[in-house]
């Protein structure tokens, strides 16, 4: 498929890796030139047959049919104000924890998340929930302790969450539904879990 990332963090490399490795082709979307071209030069060199990688500038057009937030809560949120024209009929995957500044708590309440927030300023895209519980270096290797990933789903749309489910699968990963968008709830809890779990179990983001 032809995928959008909209970042160049280190959890945009770690699902470009995974989205290269299934075949894909992939456009990186960031803000400094220097930054994006160099993510896509890492990718390139990560290529599988059929896939292919090109760097982009946040405005330019957005032609793909998925495009995954790989940002920030807070910078997911202002793409998704941006170009919710753009992003109309595409399937737009989310995969945001809301953390506060000492990563220990949500700045959202329980009765929503980040996943719906993103939804809300998007009506007419299929916004899914993924990857929000899996680390950036994980993401690299597909694997930890040579088991491949588990990847939670959640949407509203099942035609949508279907084909994330077969970019993760394509990526040497373990699709998992959730359930629906609201699920979105339960996932950022269990990511924020993950992270506070890292320090005193001396586990460097390089659990599952």
């Amino acid at each position: 498929m032809n995928v959008s990332i909209f970042g160049t963090g280190s959890m945009a490399k770690g699902i470009g890796y995974r989205l290269v490795a299934g075949g894909n082709s992939v456009t990186i979307f960031g803000r400094d030139a220097v930054k994006t071209k160099a993510l896509a030069d890492e990718l390139h060199k990560a290529l599988k047959p059929g896939a292919t990688v090109s760097a982009a500038t946040v405005g330019d057009s957005i032609h793909d049919e998925v495009v995954v937030l790989a940002m920030w809560y807070s910078g997911n949120i202002e793409i998704a104000r941006k170009f919710s024209g753009q992003l109309a009929g595409k399937i737009v995957v989310d995969i945001s924890n809301a953390l506060n500044d000492t990563y220990d708590g949500l700045t959202i309440a329980s009765d929503t998340s980040a996943g719906e927030q993103v939804a809300a300023l998007l009506p007419k895209s299929k916004v899914v929930k993924a990857f929000n519980t899996t680390f950036a270096n994980t993401l690299v290797a597909g694997k930890v302790a040579g088991q491949p990933l588990d990847v939670f789903i959640a949407g509203n749309d099942e035609t949508a969450k279907a084909t994330v489910a077969n970019l993760v699968k394509a990526g040497g990963l373990v699709a998992i539904d959730a359930g629906p968008l609201h699920r979105a709830r339960q996932l950022e809890a269990l990511g924020l879990l993950g992270i506070t779990l890292q320090g005193p179990h001396n586990l460097g983001f390089n659990s599952a």
